[in-house]
């Protein structure tokens, strides 16, 4: 079985060209938002523009994927336990934000065209080359390879809690038990440090000037697994 790669940006520097670029994005504020959730969450860009409302607990800083939703098979659809994403509270905020616009619905992240359908699966996308991020650059499934390569070089996270992030399951005999729920408060913990890693990128300034904060933070890493 041949291993696909996606485009993602994997350097710290470039990734915070690519949040300052996200944070100055001039169109849709909903596209802003789903652009920005998925740098925070790092998920399948499917499961991204299907979010529903009701699946979110933000006072629990939670959100839970309905096994329906997620890659597995027939039966571990059927059968399986949500998929948990725990939020940061930059997540939180930007979920707060879209209330007042896409609340009062079903999805997170409705169609510019019907409300009644999630948003498209080029809207990501399209918005990426807007940005000037090509498709041999970044793509919106790239995110998830962004966060995987960069928190284990620069964070130091356990590849264990970064795969049980990423849903993937694990290989083996026991791969049909594999409990997606585990290492959950180390999720936690990884998902604040990739959210305030992120900001440091994005808040650090172009080469020869002074950062507003340092780019490359020391943080010890709580996730071991």
């Amino acid at each position: 079985m041949l291993t696909r790669h996606v485009s993602a940006i994997v350097e710290p520097d470039q990734v915070g060209d690519l949040m300052r670029a996200i944070d100055g994005y001039h169109g849709h504020p909903v596209t802003r938002a789903a652009l920005l959730l998925s740098a925070l969450l790092f998920q399948r860009p499917g499961n991204i523009r299907q979010m529903e409302w009701a699946e979110l607990d933000l006072e629990a800083r939670m959100w839970a994927i309905p096994s329906a939703k997620m890659k597995r098979t027939k039966r571990e659809k059927i059968n399986g336990r949500p998929h948990l994403v725990p939020l940061a509270t930059q997540a939180v905020d930007a979920l707060k934000d879209l209330m007042p616009l896409t609340g009062r619905g079903r999805y997170v992240f409705p169609s510019l065209i019907s409300a009644k359908r999630p948003m498209s699966e080029n809207t990501v996308r399209v918005a990426l080359r807007r940005l000037g991020f090509d498709n041999e650059t970044m793509t919106p499934h790239g995110f998830r390879a962004m966060a995987r390569t960069v928190m284990v070089e620069r964070l130091n996270v356990a590849p264990d809690v970064i795969e049980a992030q990423l849903a993937h399951g694990k290989s083996g005999p026991l791969g049909a038990a594999y409990d997606r729920a585990e290492f959950i408060e180390q999720r936690r913990d990884m998902m604040s440090a990739w959210a305030d890693y992120l900001d440091s990128l994005k808040n650090c300034r172009t080469p020869g000037q002074r950062p507003a904060v340092p780019c490359e933070p020391t943080r010890e890493s709580t996730t071991e697994a």
